[in-house]
């Protein structure tokens, strides 16, 4: 395995890439004690496995296991998933789009984060997402399905970047998989059947390349079980095989920017921004949980910094005593709902924001907003705090419940843990050679400041890159050797279904599919979103139902004594996680689980 030098990091939590457009460069925020030691304390483990592939679609577990077989690393093995996953599940993921990526490696025991977040061109303005003629926000939808809502792509060439410092095999082999699949024809699964004939109520129809593909000529959706090729797709893993930034120059570049200049509401892309693109590599963020070490991806990535504060407040509680009953989901859902408020008003892209990351962190301060929960009653009213003293906005970005998780173990016991999306249901709704555009801007806040005058941290500005809920996660435990992966899709609830799935293993030693089969649980913006036993259908959004879903819930009795609490319920018939998780076991075997919520699966080489 070939391997580059060490960068020569600071003790910041992450580094600052290309700087901002402003007259000041905004400080970084250093690490505090608790996140050095979990640093420090990773260690090297000793691989007893050939490997392990979890991902959210037969077809690309399998095409992963082709490349560890063939002597891939696993970031080799990442390639070939990814590229499967933007073919046979366009409407979450694909080569339109960005991820984040931590790894572990454990010859030199490093966790890093490799960050293909999308950024804005150049040109934007405060007013990207207002309507002309109001001068109110838009409409959500009206913002996704624009010109204006794709951000330079960025997840191929991160896993370029990944693939120099990690990858066995010649660059381009990984991707054959994929090819063969796009030429041959590969079966239309019930989940994208389903996703294609609910979003063609919409606007997916407008665009011509997407209707020729998604839909049969007398215009209904394309059915489940249809033997489907891609060739254009084909095509274009043929020049990424030939030039990793084939997506950012040349013919493919010019036809995104083509796209994205439609109406309506068209954008302002321009080559120079996906000249200017690059991809980058830190040190992940990295804390501790009951002597757990908790590695993720850093800001702007809020779901790790989020997922480390609710743990961070869980750890004054007995959440192994207070088990899966009423009690202990109270505490859960309080928890949540503090590290929510917090992540909406201080996290954003580091390169134009300050993000108080070890503030938020720290365990006194986490301590304090612990002793906010109550036992008997919900909090009054749930605030954002102040461990540092900032004037920040009242966050106004929207959700949207997309994208795409996996993992991947190899031989050597290097370990990828990687989200990834193209944001919204089929993105942009926009169709270029064979792939889906991502609506990635649509992360920003639609708009720039509160009603108070003051500035939301996540703002759009030029080259910045939006706020991401992604939260691929890689957990150590107290002795710093590997334990597991774990991640899912989700839009913000993200947050939540990653939580559930630490606590379900640490604290509640479940097995990885127990863990992910927990029943869903999100706490935000003053209501409890929950997977209900009590599937009644007037309580659900069935636009927010994945195709297929699983109905997994907690006990009515549960559901009655939260509410008796004083939480104002949602009950759900399904939520759309799709977790993934790899966890090695005390003799140092693997075993994995995959979220049935979605057609995800789990295999060894």
């Amino acid at each position: 395995m070939k391997h580059l030098s060490a960068l020569c990091l600071s003790t910041a939590l992450f580094l600052g890439g290309c700087v901002a457009p402003s007259d000041t460069q905004p400080k970084t925020t250093e690490a505090g004690e608790s996140q050095k030691l979990a640093i420090e304390n990773v260690k090297t483990t000793a691989a007893l496995s050939p490997g392990m592939v979890a991902a959210a679609n037969p077809l690309a577990v399998e095409a992963g296991i082709e490349i560890l077989r063939q002597g891939g690393s696993a970031v080799d093995a990442a390639i070939a998933v990814q590229t499967v996953l933007g073919l046979v599940e366009p409407q979450s993921s694909g080569l339109g789009g960005g991820a984040f990526m931590v790894v572990y490696d454990p010859e030199t025991a490093k966790v890093w984060n490799y960050n293909g977040r999308e950024t804005a061109p150049a040109n934007v303005t405060p007013s990207l997402f207002t309507d002309p003629e109001t001068g109110e926000p838009l409409r959500y939808f009206e913002g996704i399905a624009s010109g204006r809502s794709t951000g330079v792509p960025g997840a191929m060439v991160m896993l370029e970047r990944a693939h120099e410092d990690y990858g066995n095999l010649n660059w381009g082999t990984q991707m054959e998989p994929a090819i063969r699949l796009a030429e041959e024809g590969f079966t239309v699964s019930p989940r994208l059947a389903g996703l294609v004939e609910r979003m063609g109520a919409y606007v997916l129809k407008n665009d011509a390349e997407a209707r020729d593909y998604f839909f049969l000529e007398d215009g209904s959706p394309i059915p489940e079980g249809t033997l489907r090729d891609n060739k254009p797709y084909a095509e274009t893993l043929r020049a990424l095989q030939d030039n990793p930034r084939a997506l950012l120059e040349g013919p493919i570049a010019e036809a995104i920017i083509a796209k994205t200049q439609q109406a309506p509401l068209p954008g302002t892309m321009a080559l120079s921004d996906m000249a200017s693109y690059q991809a980058k590599k830190s040190e992940a963020l990295c804390d501790t949980y009951r002597a757990n070490i908790i590695c993720g991806a850093t800001p702007p990535s809020s779901g790790p910094l989020a997922v480390m504060s609710i743990l961070g407040q869980l750890e004054n509680f007995d959440m192994a005593e207070l088990g899966q009953t009423a009690k202990g989901w109270h505490v859960f859902s309080e928890a949540s709902a503090l590290a929510y408020a917090d992540r909406d008003k201080y996290v954003a892209d580091p390169d134009f924001v300050e993000v108080p990351v070890e503030p938020l962190l720290n365990k006194d301060y986490l301590k304090s907003r612990a002793e906010l929960i109550h036992q008997n009653g919900v909090l009054a009213k749930v605030e954002a705090g102040n461990p540092v003293d900032f004037v920040r906005g009242k966050d106004a970005t929207p959700d949207s419940p997309g994208t795409s998780h996996f993992t991947v173990v190899d031989a050597d016991g290097l370990t990828v843990s990687m989200t990834t999306t193209v944001e919204s249901a089929f993105g942009s709704q926009r169709m270029v050679n064979g792939f889906m555009l991502n609506n990635q801007l649509t992360d920003f806040s639609f708009k720039a400041v509160d009603e108070k005058g003051n500035p939301i941290a996540n703002a759009v500005a030029p080259g910045k890159r939006p706020r991401s809920s992604m939260a691929p996660l890689i957990v150590f435990n107290p002795e710093g050797e590997f334990l597991f992966t774990t991640g899912s899709p989700g839009g913000n609830s993200i947050i939540a279904y990653v939580a559930k799935s630490v606590v379900g293993i640490l604290d509640w030693d479940l097995t990885p599919q127990e863990a992910i089969e927990l029943p869903n649980v999100i706490s935000r913006n003053g209501q409890v979103r929950l997977e209900s036993q009590d599937l009644k259908k007037e309580n659900t959004d069935e636009i927010d139902r994945g195709a297929g879903a699983v109905e997994f819930g907690l006990p009515n009795k549960t559901v009655a004594k939260l509410e008796g609490l004083g939480h104002k319920v949602v009950r759900s018939a399904g939520e759309i996680s799709g977790l993934h998780i790899i966890y090695r076991q005390e003799d140092g075997t693997l075993i994995g689980g995959a979220d049935p919520r979605r057609e995800g699966s789990v295999a060894a080489p």
